[in-house]
């Protein structure tokens, strides 16, 4: 965006877009829906040099692409089948269809200006969605088993041994010799989107993390980062956005 001003290079943080979610809340005895980010997202960017900045999915924000240097799409509800032509499971929720397409344009627009991008989660199955790809709307149904989303009463995170390409740009960030996902998702990728290139997988062979071919960093993983203490995503996306 701004690395150039008045000629010479900018010493200023990064920006980065998150784009936002909406809950209903309770505050102050009134009911209201809020946009959000979930501060560990916010203060592991932070702490990797860069300013966050929320972004509401409201149509016309994908002009939002030329005033930061990297976007976020973090974890969020399921993506709306219709837009990879399919009629909704009775297990797929949430699915809000204006915000998915808000959502699918800046995306879109954060790819033509080459911006680095990370998703996570839900935002790698927009990813996926984006490139014509289709998702597994309900994953038990496939691989047999709740691991990737245990079916308890509290929020559980599912654990997964990673198999990663090795070259590839998550195997570079990650760069262990046992990875292991944090996962909360019931469904994930399908069809694979034309040029996207899967590069993790877990031993049920669910696609764990996918690569737009030919970008520097353009990368959507499906574990739940942010809910762990590891940052190792979050401070690649910055210095990709800082070069």
């Amino acid at each position: 965006m701004n690395s150039v001003v008045n000629g010479s290079a900018s010493t200023r943080r990064p920006v980065i877009g998150i784009c936002a979610r909406t809950a209903p809340v309770t505050f102050q005895g009134s009911d209201m829906v809020v946009s959000f980010a979930l501060q560990s997202h916010l203060a592991f960017l932070t702490a990797a040099g860069c300013t966050p900045l929320l972004l509401p999915l409201l149509p016309g924000v994908e002009a939002m692409a030329d005033r930061i240097d990297g976007l976020l799409i973090p974890g969020g509800p399921d993506v709306d089948p219709a837009l990879y032509g399919e009629e909704p499971h009775p297990g797929t929720r949430a699915a809000t269809p204006e915000a998915d397409r808000a959502e699918l344009a800046l995306i879109r627009a954060a790819l033509d200006a080459e911006l680095p991008v990370l998703g996570i989660c839900r935002g790698m199955q927009l990813l996926n969605v984006l490139h014509g790809g289709t998702l597994h709307q309900h994953l038990p149904e496939v691989t047999g088993h709740d691991g990737h989303r245990p079916d308890t009463p509290s929020f559980t995170l599912g654990s997964h041994p990673l198999k990663l390409e090795p070259g590839s740009r998550i195997a570079g960030i990650l760069d262990e010799d046992a990875p292991v996902t944090a996962c909360h998702h019931h469904q994930g990728v399908n069809r694979l989107g034309a040029g996207l290139t899967a590069t993790g997988w877990a031993q049920d062979g669910t696609v764990e993390a996918v690569e737009v071919t030919g970008r520097p960093f353009a990368v959507g993983v499906q574990w739940e980062a942010g809910f762990t203490p590891d940052q190792r995503l979050h401070h690649a996306l910055v210095r990709a956005a800082g070069r």
